[in-house]
């Protein structure tokens, strides 16, 4: 064994090599592109905070009963943001929810068009499956380190790494909910004279809808699990006290970070899944 291991493939050093040439020449992309994404995450932060913590609490529990009609739901969401803000994390929980809104705002407008035409041209999602299982299932911290000597420390690479992380879910999902549209109700829109796109909006994405905001729950699912990750490169948000605590072994900071992550992620999941405008109130 010992011929393959003394001609070892320079995979590793080929990329270190390209990242050292992007740091060099393309410095003032990557500058650039950190600071308007600071600016953007920082302005949604600062806004966030700068309304009352009780008015933003009424805030949820309104567009919770709006979107669900459900008094039951409303009470959860009250009763979890209210235990956050006693606990003392309601600022780390905002920077926590305006990076998770952000990373999942992008990776659906990037994934869901992504996902539509993949359905649409199988030797696309055949290029795009490698690629997606790799984003998938390749150590965090791999890609971590290539964003973080691009983008430096902060928020930014944090931001980049949560979407690379959660952009395969809503591309996969989209293209399930695409291509399972049944052929009859595809061929019934072209008998009407429907064009592409009439197809599309009217047809395929209605039928696709609920595999796609399912695709958007999976990105916020996704992106929340890497707010401790996130926060060793220097982001905010609820990762920072983990970290901390982790630490220090400090127990009961580490539960009630924990608990607020947790609580953020039931409250997003409920709020984003499929409004059910039932009559029995529940």
């Amino acid at each position: 064994m010992d011929w393959l291991t003394d001609n070892k493939l320079p995979l590793g050093k080929l990329i270190k090599v390209a990242v050292d040439w992007l740091n060099t020449n393309a410095a003032w992309l990557f500058d650039a592109v950190s600071s308007s994404l600071g600016f953007v995450i920082d302005g949604l932060i600062d806004a966030m905070q700068w309304c009352p913590p009780l008015a933003l609490v009424v805030l949820f529990v309104g567009l919770s009963f709006w979107l669900h009609r459900s008094w039951k739901l409303s009470a959860f969401v009250a009763a979890a943001l209210l235990l956050i803000i006693n606990l003392g994390y309601w600022e780390e929980t905002v920077e926590t929810l305006a990076l998770v809104v952000f990373a999942a705002l992008v990776c659906m407008l990037i994934g869901v068009p992504l996902g539509i035409a993949a359905a649409h041209r199988p030797w696309l999602y055949a290029g795009l499956r490698p690629i997606l299982d790799l984003m998938q299932t390749i150590p965090t911290f791999v890609y971590l380190i290539p964003t973080l000597i691009l983008f430096g420390l902060g928020v930014v690479p944090g931001l980049i790494s949560t979407v690379i992380f959660a952009i395969p879910a809503p591309i996969r999902l989209t293209h399930l909910g695409i291509s399972s549209v049944p052929k009859p109700l595809l061929e019934a829109g072209e008998a009407f004279g429907a064009t592409r796109w009439q197809q599309l909006w009217k047809v395929e994405l209605p039928h696709a809808l609920p595999t796609i905001m399912a695709g958007l729950t999976q990105c916020i699912m996704l992106s929340l699990s890497m707010v401790v990750i996130a926060a060793l490169v220097g982001a905010g948000g609820l990762g920072k006290p983990v970290v901390r605590a982790l630490n220090s072994v400090n127990i009961a900071q580490g539960f009630e970070a924990g608990l607020s992550i947790v609580l953020v992620a039931i409250l997003l999941d409920r709020l984003c899944r499929r409004p059910n405008h039932s009559t029995d109130g529940s």
